[in-house]
């Protein structure tokens, strides 16, 4: 498997950005599916984007369509999520997570590499 550390978190102001980035090692980054999730106090972890091995094809919760960038370098065995025009109901501990190969559906359960997670909070 490959091990996944999120940065970039913190603190920022409704209406600003932060870029989150996913490193990875191990063998074989390319050919991992990479999603984020996000999981705020209380509530189920949820579906932020996901990101196909090449990077050709991604994929976003209706939630922040039109907001987030999923990318990756595989040469740099990074994923990255740029957030934009962030609100507060963005606030969460944000995951990145990895599966090799084919990625059957967009739930936590699909995914078998995890990171440790970044904060992102967002002030009103």
């Amino acid at each position: 498997q490959v091990q996944l550390v999120e940065s970039g978190g913190g603190l920022v102001q409704a209406g600003g950005s932060l870029r989150l980035s996913c490193a990875a090692s191990g063998r074989s980054f390319s050919n991992y599916v990479i999603a984020w999730f996000r999981q705020a106090p209380g509530q189920e972890r949820e579906f932020v984007a996901t990101i196909n091995r090449s990077g050709g094809t991604t994929y976003y919760a209706d939630s922040v369509k039109g907001r987030f960038t999923i990318s990756r370098d595989n040469d740099k065995s990074t994923v990255y999520l740029q957030m934009n025009s962030l609100k507060p109901e963005d606030t969460a501990v944000y995951y990145c997570a990895g599966k090799r190969g084919i990625v059957a559906n967009w739930t936590p359960v699909a995914f078998d590499s995890w990171g440790q997670g970044t904060q992102v909070t967002v002030s009103s």
